[in-house]
């Protein structure tokens, strides 16, 4: 069981979101926050509201930026102390048909996804090992890693990754003292899907008016579904549930749970064939 009361807690798209309902969360349960982001004015506002409860520090962060990683792990350590909280949460949306996607698409969405993760884990890891004073790492997947849905190729790959990568952090990390999760959220109420739909580079090929008109409503529609999802800050609630249980698997619904199921049965069955 890890306590977060009095430790530092560095959360990646903490801004927003999942990242900003997981800041609540930990800001609640008496630990000191930094939040890394993109967005600085949603930055400047997590702020206002967190600094009344708890130590907050905000850093304009691109995840795939290791220097920037190295200068802000840097500066939360002299202003509030180790981190031995980890959220790599920060995350973009979407794709593209694989005809349609190019390298630039996949280089953005594996960079933000899986980069993103792993430049945190490299970044804060061996300072926690060398402290010796344990910690927890979460890293936000999606159900989409788990079993392969609507979300895509690109989503998918790079989610299924960050499970994968969870699950060997776990028993890699158990020796020190540091727990692992990995969160596999369903729909949530945020507002990922037209936020990160702005910031991804171009489609390969480019579309035609009606297909242009197609995505616009694809996302329209996308939205209004996670809308109807779990809130943020209930998500945040579960995260803070599982550090200090030591879970490794954070599930906020049960919608990939048939999917999954099936998945496994087709697993083991594959080996029929060895028989």
């Amino acid at each position: 069981m890890t306590d977060v009361q009095g430790r530092t807690a560095f959360i990646t798209g903490g801004a927003n979101g999942i990242g900003l309902g997981i800041a609540r969360a930990m800001a609640k349960a008496g630990a000191n926050v930094a939040l890394a982001d993109l967005d600085a004015a949603a930055l400047d506002a997590a702020k206002a509201e967190l600094a009344t409860t708890t130590g907050v520090e905000t850093f304009v962060l691109d995840v795939r930026d290791r220097d920037g990683f190295a200068r802000a792990a840097d500066a939360v350590e002299a202003r509030l102390g180790p981190v031995s909280l980890l959220f790599n949460n920060a995350g973009v949306a979407g794709g593209a048909p694989v005809a349609q996607m190019g390298y630039a698409m996949w280089d953005w969405g594996i960079g933000i996804n899986l980069g993103g993760v792993i430049n945190g884990v490299e970044t804060f890891v061996p300072r926690m090992v060398a402290r010796g004073a344990g910690g927890h790492v979460v890293n936000t997947a999606s159900g989409a890693g788990l079993v392969a849905t609507d979300s895509g190729v690109l989503y998918t790959t790079a989610k299924f990754a960050v499970v994968g990568m969870a699950e060997a952090l776990q028993r890699e990390l158990q020796g020190a003292g540091i727990g692992v999760s990995v969160l596999c959220p369903g729909p949530v109420a945020t507002n990922i899907v037209k936020r990160t739909h702005s910031l991804r580079p171009a489609r390969e090929q480019p579309l035609s008016a009606e297909q242009t008109r197609a995505v616009e409503a694809r996302l329209d529609a996308t939205t209004a579904w996670l809308q109807q999802g779990v809130p943020s800050d209930r998500v945040g609630e579960m995260v803070l549930d599982a550090v200090r249980a030591n879970r490794l698997f954070i599930h906020t619904d049960r919608i990939v749970a048939d999917l999954l199921e099936a998945r496994h049965q087709a697993l083991l069955a594959a080996f029929a064939a060895l028989d």
